[in-house]
């Protein structure tokens, strides 16, 4: 929990008053608790395409952060930040220096595992169930413009946010936040006010301002969400990729009504093999009644390719249950 913290008092002239008493909110023992895991990550990458107009390769760096997820090294940080390196450093908030290398990545939630050899690494505090909540105070530490460890104040905004990037619709429901994100701070922790990781920092919002020219947006950052991060490192480490279910759907919620309407079906996939068609209204999947769209895609992306999965639909004013035979999502 935050403390407040008594100091031993400043003084003011006798003229305007007595000695007073300072009691502040802190969130020093979060920091204390999360601080060693979030790590730097230096990557780089050489441009041999330049080596026939000079004697060497140009030499790319890129700055970001990471968390250190197990006491055996394995650090949690965004693909963007160590994407198509050559060599990858870590540098731990003590200054060790330590090489690093890929276990394995997945681009739809940008995640990437690392791998240090190290012993009885500081792992970053973690719950189960972190019950993030909109109007909870987060924390969001990294490593902006290589500045060193820097800390951030906000609250969570929003929730599920998976509309910041239509390729993970349904896959990765992103956590919004106004805890200041900077060039480097990708990859680093996003924790609650007792220090516990709520979220992988990610992505800032952009829009195009009236010249159709990229700009961000100040006060929304997102962050990937403890539990998808955790699942998507865990799928990793043990199978050197993520393996999710497919449907083959788009569909809509339906205000004020469980289950969500099928807009289109991609031709050839899991929904159209079974025979599932645009204007149905998929109620439920294997009885577990859906809250939308989000939820339905959910429960396919955990379900295990090749199973089947009974789907119970509306359709013309009959309800109908359908089997669909799951296939893998192929990022590609």
């Amino acid at each position: 929990m935050p403390t407040l913290r008594s100091g031993e008092g400043f003084s003011v002239s006798g003229l305007f008053g007595p000695k007073y008493t300072q009691d502040k909110l802190s969130f020093n023992n979060a920091i204390h608790n999360a601080g060693p895991a979030v790590v730097n990550i230096y990557s780089f990458s050489y441009d041999t395409r330049s080596v026939l107009y000079s004697r060497r390769p140009n030499e790319r760096t890129s700055l970001g952060s990471g968390v250190v997820m197990t006491h055996s090294g394995h650090i949690l940080t965004c693909l963007h930040v160590i994407q198509d390196a050559d060599y990858i450093g870590v540098v731990l908030s003590d200054g060790q220096f330590y090489e690093a290398h890929q276990v394995g990545n997945d681009p739809l939630t940008d995640l990437a595992v690392l791998k240090i050899n190290i012993e009885n690494a500081p792992v970053i505090p973690q719950l189960e169930e972190p019950n993030t909540q909109v109007g909870d105070l987060v924390l969001a530490i990294g490593n902006p413009y290589n500045l060193g460890q820097t800390i951030t104040q906000g609250i969570v905004g929003a929730t599920g946010r998976a509309q910041i990037n239509s390729n993970v619709a349904g896959y990765a429901n992103f956590i919004q936040t106004d805890a200041v994100l900077n060039e480097g701070n990708s990859g680093g922790a996003l924790v609650d006010s007792n220090g516990v990781l709520v979220g992988i920092n990610n992505a800032n919002y952009k829009t195009l301002d009236t010249q159709r020219r990229i700009k961000d947006v100040p006060g929304v950052f997102f962050a990937v969400p403890y539990k998808l991060a955790k699942k998507v490192m865990d799928q990793i480490i043990s199978n050197g990729r993520v393996i999710r279910g497919y449907l083959g759907v788009s569909g809509n919620d339906l205000p004020g009504q469980q289950g969500f309407l099928i807009t289109s079906i991609t031709p050839r996939g899991p929904a159209a093999l079974a025979g599932l068609q645009p204007n149905d209204v998929v109620l439920s999947v294997n009885g577990i009644q859906l809250e939308g769209a989000a939820h339905a895609l959910e429960l396919v992306a955990e379900t295990t390719p090749g199973t089947t999965l009974s789907f119970k639909i509306s359709r013309d004013d009959a309800v109908i249950t359908i089997p669909v035979n799951i296939a893998e999502l192929r990022n590609s």
